[in-house]
């Protein structure tokens, strides 16, 4: 399959499907010779009718008629909260196109692990992905293909999944724009995702929710605002995100906890040793940390 030929669908119109979409459009069919085309699907219209008026999508679709969408759509795109995929599935399974590829941006991936074999049909292959990108406002008109661009992709393969589809996938993701692919296992996705990703927003929501004065950010001079960007968050995603990799996270929560602990011991005993020694140790950490870059790795 040439992926300049194959009919795409997004299921979920928001910030990462309205991504999704633009990056196909302008990166995968915007060539000559291209008869591929683009269907999305989503609960409300008024972001379809953008889709459509941007010249993004070739066909809508709202959620009710979703089933006549599926049938025609080579690879699809499902856009939505992690629960709200699983039965997303389950409610649609008879209607994907036989030899269709299926995939997913959700931020945990052990609940699919677990519940997709005795989801899908045999003849649907359903590919587990996470692109590691987006930004902070909701909706589709926030959405944007520079997004991807220079990003990373995690790749979660299983026994299921045909060789000829993870490569048509890793072909897609790297012409949408991103240039790493990780490929790794649910439960390890989980474990550093929990770390890089779930942590860093608890951390995030925690200091801006610690501020006793709320006029202290006239103070700020760009740490406070480096450091809690991404505190406006998502609160609905984010709480389904947190609770279904509870195990994980938690145990994040409580090394980082110990590690404030150091700090505070430190400072309150005036310390300044201690403070030196964690303080080197954290640059020199930090630095190695930089230097990781993968571009695919299994």
């Amino acid at each position: 399959m040439e992926l300049k030929n194959l009919t795409y669908g997004i299921v979920g119109l928001g910030i990462m499907g309205g991504s999704f979409a633009k990056a196909i459009r302008e990166k995968i069919l915007c060539m000559n010779g291209s008869s591929g085309r683009i269907y999305v699907c989503n609960r409300s219209t008024a972001c379809l009718s953008m889709a459509s008026e941007d010249g993004v999508a070739d066909r809508t679709f709202t959620s009710d008629r979703v089933s006549e969408m599926l049938p025609e759509c080579d690879i699809v795109f499902v856009c939505l909260y992690p629960h709200a995929t699983l039965d997303f599935l389950k409610v649609h399974r008879d209607e994907f196109k036989s030899g269709a590829i299926v995939t997913d941006i959700s931020g945990v991936k052990g609940i699919f692990e677990k519940e997709l074999p005795s989801i899908l049909r045999d003849d649907v292959d359903f590919i587990i992905g996470h692109p590691m990108a987006g930004g902070e406002k909701e909706g589709y008109a926030n959405s944007k293909a520079e997004f991807f661009v220079n990003h990373n992709y995690i790749l979660c393969a299983q026994p299921f999944n045909k060789n000829e589809n993870l490569s048509l996938v890793r072909d897609l993701v790297l012409g949408m724009g991103f240039t790493r692919i990780t490929e790794t296992t649910c439960d390890i996705h989980d474990y550093k995702i929990g770390f890089t990703s779930q942590l860093c927003h608890v951390i995030a929501s925690a200091l801006v929710e610690s501020a006793e004065d709320p006029e202290i950010t006239a103070f700020g001079g760009g740490s406070f605002e480096d450091l809690t960007r991404i505190a406006m968050i998502n609160a609905p995603l984010w709480t389904e995100l947190f609770i279904s990799n509870k195990d994980k996270l938690v145990s994040h929560i409580e090394n980082f906890q110990k590690k404030m602990d150091e700090f505070k011991a430190a400072v309150a005993s005036e310390d300044s040793e201690k403070l030196k020694s964690l303080l080197e140790d954290t640059r020199e950490k930090r630095m190695r940390m930089g230097s990781i870059r993968t571009v695919r790795k299994t």
